[in-house]
């Protein structure tokens, strides 16, 4: 991901090369952990040598606040299409329980992609300082929104359930080794938001 569109070639390179070390930044922080991966492997993944990535970031932690960018745009995108698709705020609700669960084989190898690295940096002194907690806020701000649209007064408290009932099934998947955990999570969550 770039910060601006690049005017030149060599700018495109530059984004190229910075977009390449965030994605393989998040891909390593996913499998292996923060303190498992160190810049060296972030360069290594992204096939840029690792005097290049000083070039982009400075400390690993500059990396770090890449990669969780790199997710909120996600989550907004993915937030984006589902609103996009769905016309009423159960069925957006529904098709969000259904893109979580998708994740089931994934989240069984290595945990909650935003979810574990949450919990890693939560660890940290100044964990804020990261804008971490941005990553929860998001869905559950937009839950929060399908909710009240229900005619829902506990509106962020559903939204919150919700993304606990996800994570928590996710917690217990990658513990196991057992994405049938999140599915079975997920059809129950499917049924909740019917009962609604």
């Amino acid at each position: 991901m770039t910060d601006s569109a690049p005017t030149d070639q060599a700018g495109a390179a530059r984004g190229g090369k910075r977009e390449r070390l965030i994605m393989a930044a998040a891909r390593l922080l996913h499998e292996q952990g923060v303190e498992g991966t160190s810049l060296a492997h972030i360069a290594a993944a992204a096939d840029v040598p690792v005097g290049n990535v000083y070039y982009y970031f400075k400390t690993k932690d500059e990396v770090i606040a890449g990669v969780i960018a790199a997710h909120a745009e996600m989550i907004k995108a993915t937030l984006a299409a589902i609103e996009s698709r769905h016309r009423t705020p159960k069925a957006r609700l529904k098709a969000l329980v259904r893109e979580l669960a998708g994740q089931a084989e994934s989240v069984a190898r290595h945990g909650c992609p935003l979810g574990s690295l949450c919990s890693e940096l939560g660890k940290r002194l100044d964990p804020s300082a990261l804008g971490v907690a941005e990553l929860m806020k998001l869905p559950i701000a937009w839950a929060g929104a399908q909710f009240k649209e229900l005619g829902r007064r506990d509106a962020h408290d559903l939204a919150v359930d919700l993304l606990a009932g996800y994570e928590g099934s996710a917690l217990l998947a990658n513990t196991m080794r057992e994405p049938n955990i999140m599915r079975r999570a997920a059809r129950r969550l499917d049924q909740w938001i019917d009962n609604l």
